[in-house]
């Protein structure tokens, strides 16, 4: 005969488990970032998606040929490049804990950022200057819109550089500030990956249009 089960109605029946399961420190803060990196990534996709479907719509106006100094772009390149080779050295000095290597490493950094913002400020003051303006044509919006995106992307990461070099020098290497020193490294290698291809699909494709 089976078994049968008495309900006592003094005893609460248990639906779930109360009991809290455990979470690595940092865990959700590290999942978080990566949607956040993947949701960034759907709207890069969308605005090289916009360039490649408007990129040749010049209205009558100046082409790629006509605008772009590939020498400066490659020299931006090579900022942003060295940039990402800085941050690197960052991430080995946090992980041997040195503090001031690290703070030296994220100021070279942010050096290398800032003239990337440079030169690409003086790059669309001089298309403007032009008159190469985002309204003269479709291939210029979403030049503007596309590049400008990335643009604003990298001063956000110039801010974020800031922020870390104030809270290391205050609190030190310390496990919240290398978790947040793995983000921003992990947001500013993207941003390195995105140039790359922007500089192959809009400049020098474009180039050979």
């Amino acid at each position: 005969m089976g078994s049968t089960v008495t309900y006592d109605p003094s005893k609460p029946v248990a639906f779930y488990d109360l009991d809290e399961h455990e979470h690595p420190e940092g865990h959700s803060t590290m999942l978080g970032f990566w949607i956040y990196l993947m949701s960034d990534c759907l709207i890069f996709a969308i605005l090289f998606a916009c360039y490649a479907v408007l990129g040749g719509n010049y209205a009558a106006g100046p082409g790629p040929k006509d605008l772009f100094e590939l020498p400066l772009v490659a020299l931006n390149t090579a900022m942003l490049l060295f940039s990402s080779i800085t941050y690197g050295f960052a991430m080995l000095s946090m992980q041997r804990g040195s503090k001031g290597q690290v703070l030296g490493w994220l100021f070279v950094t942010l050096l290398f950022g800032l003239a990337f913002l440079g030169i690409e400020l003086y790059e669309f003051a001089h298309l403007i200057h032009e008159g190469a303006t985002p309204q003269r044509s479709a291939f210029l919006s979403a030049f503007f819109t596309l590049v400008g995106t990335h643009g604003l992307h990298v001063t956000f990461g110039s801010i974020w550089l800031v922020t870390m070099m104030v809270q290391v020098s205050q609190k030190g290497l310390i496990a919240a500030n290398q978790r947040r020193l793995m983000c921003l490294s992990l947001f500013w290698h993207f941003l390195d990956v995105i140039w790359i291809g922007v500089f192959t699909f809009v400049y020098l494709m474009g180039m050979l249009r």
